[in-house]
């Protein structure tokens, strides 16, 4: 047996589960949207991201899911790293770099969630 062959294949979802991912997709994008003011939206959406994490799998929304992921990891890295070089000021800079790294990573996904496309790399 191949290793292929070991691993279970994502059930069939119908056109309904698939909006309903897209929908939530677009749920966690916002939260993390409304993150770059206040923070506590950005924990909401991963918490989201993880939940479904499972249901997207197989589906061209596990890409998104995996991106939205890792941009709030290395978000978070970014930031807390950023708050504590504050105390030398260069840390502004870098909390500064990582609010746009994000603003960049919320816009690229969303955008490519509206073309229909996974987002690669993730």
């Amino acid at each position: 047996m191949s290793p292929s062959q070991d691993l279970p294949r994502p059930a069939a979802r119908t056109p309904e589960e698939l909006q309903a991912l897209k929908n939530i997709t677009q749920v966690v994008y916002a939260l993390q949207a409304l993150s770059f003011f206040w923070g506590v939206p950005a924990l909401v959406a991963v918490i989201i991201n993880y939940i479904k994490r499972d249901e997207a799998r197989g589906t061209l929304y596990e890409s998104h899911f995996d991106w939205q992921i890792r941009s709030f990891w290395w978000g978070l890295l970014w930031s807390a790293i950023g708050m504590v070089l504050a105390v030398v000021l260069v840390g502004f800079l870098v909390m500064f770099i990582a609010w746009i790294w994000m603003v960049y990573r919320v816009v690229k996904g969303w955008l490519r969630l509206t073309e229909g496309k996974p987002v690669l790399p993730a």
